[in-house]
């Protein structure tokens, strides 16, 4: 597929400091490419110069072949922004900013089924400012989609949402990938990446730590599989230690957590049998997105603890 976005060698820095150093990327045609990295490490600053929101130091970007600085009312047209931050003035209802939105596009989607399926309609009558703050995110979200976007980015998406409202709005996502724009998704939700992503870009002190598919980034994972048990009888140490391609192991009211591979698995399972010792409430698990988001952004984790 063709790439409708792509960021070359982009950096951006503020008093001095590198916010954005080097980040590249490019997000085809028709997919969901998520964007994640611990707070501070430039990933908000990264898709406000897609947007055109802000204009980079250095380096190339182009949104379906357009310069979002340079062709920046030409970008506007095709691209739905829901920032991480927005305001509305307080006694504009719901209604009144869906219509207005609607005003300002040559073909905007009807507004009355985003509105029904991000639960707005009972609140067509309320003003902004009495809004909840899911509330004033779901009308957010209907206001990046209301101008029928080629390209869609989403600046955290479901922060302030339920677990029913958060699930809703990931299934309107798909479909609205699904019927063919392409999404910028910026998110801290591992479940939100991992279920709505064809790709991700793990961003880490303005940098691209890691791109790759979910799947790709767990096999990633220092410890892409977790076996879990309590053995019936005191296992050696040294023998824990000795397993191949284990990465960690953890001891917790008598119950032995190892990371490592599926050869750590055999290995563990052999090492059970030859001292006849029963794991009792085995588990064998796959890591996740956390997973492996932790073994790639473990400096910038421990400079933040320091």
């Amino acid at each position: 597929m063709p790439s409708v976005i792509e960021v070359t060698e982009l950096r951006k820095s503020y008093g001095g400091r590198a916010v954005v150093d080097g980040v590249s990327f490019t997000v085809e045609e028709g997919e969901i490419f998520g964007i994640l990295g611990p707070n501070g490490a430039g990933k908000t600053t990264t898709v406000e110069c897609v947007e055109g929101l802000r204009v980079p130091d250095g380096g190339r970007i182009r949104v379906a072949g357009l310069d979002p600085v340079a062709d920046h009312d030409e970008v506007a047209r095709i691209l739905g922004a829901q920032l991480q931050q927005s305001e509305l003035q307080a006694k504009l209802t719901v209604r009144e900013a869906l219509e207005l939105y609607s005003a300002f596009y040559p073909n905007p989607a009807d507004w009355r089924p985003l509105a029904e399926r991000l639960g707005l309609t009972p609140k067509l009558g309320t003003r902004f400012g009495k809004l909840s703050g899911g509330q004033q995110q779901r009308l957010f979200i209907a206001l990046a989609l209301i101008g029928s976007p080629r390209v869609v980015v989403l600046d955290e998406l479901t922060t302030g949402l339920d677990p029913r409202a958060r699930r809703d709005t990931w299934q309107l996502i798909e479909d609205v990938r699904a019927s063919g724009v392409t999404v910028l998704l910026v998110t801290h939700f591992m479940e939100e990446a991992q279920r709505l992503c064809d790709r991700i870009a793990v961003i880490d002190k303005g940098r691209v730590a890691a791109l790759d598919t979910p799947a790709g980034l767990i096999r990633r994972s220092a410890g892409a599989t977790v076996v879990s048990f309590t053995p019936s009888a005191p296992l050696d140490e040294r023998e824990l230690t000795g397993l191949p391609a284990l990465a960690s192991v953890e001891h917790r009211d008598g119950r032995i957590t190892l990371t490592g591979t599926d050869e750590t698995v055999d290995a563990v399972i052999s090492l059970l049998a030859r001292h006849h010792i029963t794991a009792h409430q085995l588990r064998v698990t796959d890591a996740t997105l956390d997973d492996a988001f932790l073994d790639l952004t473990r400096d910038h984790t421990e400079e933040a603890a320091a």
